[in-house]
């Protein structure tokens, strides 16, 4: 396992990569990097195919565009279309977690030729709303609720990444322990902020990180996010109404190529998110696994390793 920094069309990416064989590409979301999928980095070169996990657009080593506006849907594909290419492979899964699912959902329903599987990891593919930017139905969704508003819409704001670069390890340590497994159900976020409060403000100070989290693999993230800062991780927040505008030709299209879809039970993005679960097949036909992991959180790859590499390899074996 090494990790290397390519040129592609337009970005300088860094990846952790290992294995030869069949091209496995790991995304992940936020706020993560290419070291969240060490675990299932090692276990698919062990099992014979070749894996990458790229540091995102904005995180880590890989470039960060200083305009919001790159940060949109279409570009994340294309990153990940000129990745593979820069590979010299011509076709591979997507596997995504997080923000990186819809990034491996788009990838699937827009180049079925290169993407030739999809798998996502706590967030499910969400189609297309006729109705409109998906902002104003979050806001909607949180007022008809009484829950103040959901922290996507705070993120919104131009300055929320301030917050975070203020006090980074602070930050990435309350957003690991409050999204977690393994912390109870009055500690975790539900993911809606009552009026006046902020996404870190309604996690407590002691929060700690969680089981599965060294203090030595914590210090990459700090790291990482010290010197890189938040403002391009949330820009794909803020590119959420420009992607919808930008996505129109693909209403109604379903993802055609053979999918999976892996959630904790314990998951908060569920409280927001998890309505999609249940017509997952309804947009991709060729759904061949639906798993919830019991007691998983959001960061199931790290939390759940073994069984997260399980269900992937299963997965891939079955192609």
């Amino acid at each position: 396992m090494h990790t290397r920094r390519l040129q592609t069309d337009r970005l300088t990416q860094q990846i952790l990569e290992a294995g030869s064989g069949p091209l496995v590409l790991l995304i992940h979301g936020f706020p993560e990097l290419s070291v969240s999928w060490r675990a299932q980095v090692q276990a698919l070169a062990d099992a014979g195919f070749r894996a990458v996990a790229p540091d995102m657009r904005g995180y880590g080593g890989t470039d960060k565009p200083s305009d919001t506006s790159a940060y949109g849907i279409l570009d994340l594909v294309g990153d990940m279309v000129d990745l593979v290419r820069a590979l010299g492979e011509t076709s591979c899964v997507a596997v995504g977690h997080d923000w990186g699912a819809p990034v491996a959902w788009h990838c699937a329903l827009l180049r079925p030729d290169l993407f030739r599987a999809v798998f996502g990891l706590s967030v499910p593919f969400q189609p297309r709303r006729p109705k409109g930017p998906p902002t104003a139905a979050m806001a909607a969704l949180a007022k008809r609720a009484g829950l103040g508003q959901l922290y996507i819409s705070q993120f919104q704001s131009p300055d929320a990444h301030e917050a975070f670069d203020a006090d980074p390890a602070t930050a990435l340590r309350k957003a690991f322990h409050a999204y977690d497994g393994a912390t109870p159900d009055g500690r975790q976020s539900t993911g809606f902020l009552p009026e006046g409060e902020s996404f870190l403000s309604t996690i407590d100070d002691d929060a700690s990180l969680p089981p599965w989290m060294s203090e030595t693999h914590f210090r990459e993230y700090v790291a990482a996010f010290s010197a890189g800062g938040f403002k391009g991780p949330l820009d794909w927040y803020r590119c959420l109404d420009a992607n919808w505008a930008a996505t129109a030709f693909l209403q109604d299209a379903r993802i055609r190529v053979p999918a999976a879809f892996v959630v904790g039970e314990r998951d908060p993005v569920r409280h927001y998110a998890g309505a999609h679960e249940a017509g997952l097949k309804d947009w991709a036909p060729d759904l061949r696994m639906q798993a919830v992991i019991p007691g998983a959180g959001h960061w199931i790859q790290q939390e759940r390793p073994e069984e997260v590499n399980r269900l992937l390899l299963e997965f891939l074996r079955g192609l």
